[in-house]
């Protein structure tokens, strides 16, 4: 009985040691910066920094457009606002048809003209 407990006891340590060895294998590839998940991991960290760079740029852009676009805006409602004076203006203007608006304008004729028709 002896026996066989120390036969049972050899084969664990000796499955136990091969489990370690394979553990620290894994171990040692996933470290690893060249290849395997520690190099996909610095590539992704490279990326991000990158991204990061990229966002605050974009952010800077986002900002200066916002201040344009916003003095355009103001611009255009200023210009809104002179076109609805004038058409208010035009609206106090006499009509065309009526004789009160209408102006005769009489050409003079120059004195060589004149000499021109005698």
């Amino acid at each position: 009985m002896t026996f066989l407990a120390d036969t049972l006891l050899a084969a664990g340590s000796i499955c136990a040691a091969v489990y370690c060895y394979v553990l620290s294998q894994r171990l040692s590839r996933f470290s690893k910066l060249e290849g395997g998940i520690g190099g996909a991991v610095a590539v992704l960290s490279a990326q991000v920094d990158d991204m990061t760079v990229v966002l605050r740029n974009a952010q800077a852009a986002a900002l200066g457009s916002a201040g344009a676009l916003e003095e355009l805006t103001n611009r255009a409602e200023a210009a809104a606002t002179r076109l609805e004076l004038m058409l208010a203006s035009l609206h106090d203007l006499p009509e065309a048809g009526s004789g009160a608006g209408h102006r005769r304008v009489v050409r003079r004729r120059t004195p060589r003209e004149v000499e021109m028709a005698e």
